[in-house]
């Protein structure tokens, strides 16, 4: 089972020292990384990630690894040469008790990069500006209520907006529309407060 889960394809999965150091990771992981196995062996799992995520998930490894967490999830963001792809990660003790030496599953699942201008000229979805200052502040982690109060709106007005976007990235929810925002270059991944890149915000 363990071997079928770690060859899985599309889900990178890589197995941690009690350093959170990297022992072993599948293809798709390495494909993520764009490392190779010998790039990767022996370091850090968080020092591969976007700077972004490394304060916060090496905190959570270090919970989880010292038996304070029985499990860690994480929205982290991986550098690639054109842009960071965001993810969700999920870590695990690989032995039931907590003692400080067990090492550690770490799985990570992102959306695949989707191009700009894909064949035929079609471009990613164009945001209306108030879509734009939506999406910046759910990506920042506000509510509906405290969006309608920073925006003036009401919060049926919110989440018509929203349900808007989550009609043209063709998404569920909201996590999967800011991770999606990001994988298409739609959120900058060098900014924060998350900003929209303005060539995605149609013209008044």
């Amino acid at each position: 089972m363990f071997r079928s889960l770690f060859e899985r394809s599309g889900v990178g999965v890589a197995t941690l020292d009690p350093h959170s150091r990297i022992r072993r990771a599948n293809d798709a992981m390495l494909a993520l990384l764009d490392r190779s196995t010998s790039e990767v062996r022996d370091i850090a799992f968080a020092d591969l990630l976007h700077p972004d995520s490394r304060p916060r998930l090496r905190a959570g490894l270090d919970q989880l690894r010292l038996g304070r967490t029985g499990r860690l999830t994480e929205y982290v963001k991986v550098p690639r040469p054109d842009n960071a792809v965001g993810g969700n990660l999920t870590a695990l003790r690989m032995q039931a008790d907590a003692r400080a030496d067990s090492p550690l599953l770490v799985l990570v699942q992102v959306d695949l990069p989707t191009p700009a201008c894909p064949p035929g000229g079609a471009r990613s979805p164009l945001l209306s500006e108030m879509e734009a200052r939506i999406l910046e502040k759910v990506a920042a982690g506000a509510s509906t209520v405290q969006l309608a109060g920073r925006l003036h709106l009401s919060c049926k007005g919110i989440e018509y907006h929203v349900g808007a976007m989550l009609r043209k990235l063709d998404v569920p929810n909201r996590p999967a529309l800011v991770s999606r925002a990001y994988t298409l270059g739609i959120l900058s991944s060098g900014s924060w407060p998350p900003r929209v890149r303005q060539e995605y915000v149609k013209s008044p």
